[in-house]
């Protein structure tokens, strides 16, 4: 399958079982500003732009969401139990962006949009989701053009964050994603 465009990529997604199967799941909680994001986004798509048969195995899922009148950390948890009793044996993670910039020493987040837009890669910045009428939505604040030719690059927003850095480089190194995708180019903060 060739995978160019935002189109492209939600075409790709719509026609995954298993990750359509992900957002009805998480569709069921009815949570606020929600999407499914970051690793297992990204995952599928270097998976299948490396002609991969079978899926990486996901380390999680992550869900995020936005409700700043509910920040309690737990529940979070009865979020993830949740997706853990409608869809068992998967690695769900759920977070209220709402409080995560207190987790990562920054300025509040405005959204979930806002949040996924300061991801420390362009590749990972990516979130899907389902409509109220079940479309399936994308957000990709740096664009899809690095997802989709294998480019890990700093987002703007690590590029120039005081640590941006330091977080990115130890992600590279500590990820290793070339052992898994070999065809990925890894760019550094200045290339």
């Amino acid at each position: 399958m060739i995978i160019h465009t935002e189109e492209d990529v939600i075409l790709l997604v719509k026609q995954d079982k298993w990750l359509m199967d992900i957002l009805r799941t998480a569709a069921q909680l009815h949570l606020p500003d929600w999407w499914v994001c970051a690793g297992v986004v990204r995952s599928k798509f270097w998976d299948v732009l490396h002609g991969y048969q079978e899926p990486t195995p996901a380390a999680d899922i992550d869900v995020i969401y936005f409700d700043p009148s509910n920040l309690d950390e737990e529940n979070e948890k009865v979020l993830e139990h949740r997706l853990a009793e409608l869809r068992p044996g998967l690695p769900w993670s759920v977070k209220n962006e709402a409080r995560m910039h207190k987790v990562n020493n920054l300025p509040p987040y405005l959204s979930s949009v806002d949040a996924i837009s300061k991801f420390p890669e362009t590749a990972t910045s990516i979130g899907i989701s389902l409509s109220s009428v079940g479309e399936v939505l994308l957000t990709a604040p740096w664009g899809v053009q690095d997802l989709v030719h294998l480019r890990v690059k700093p987002t703007p927003f690590f590029r120039a964050a005081p640590n941006g850095a330091q977080i990115y480089e130890q992600r590279i190194a500590q990820k290793q994603w070339t052992r898994q995708w070999p065809n990925l180019s890894i760019f550094g903060m200045t290339d």
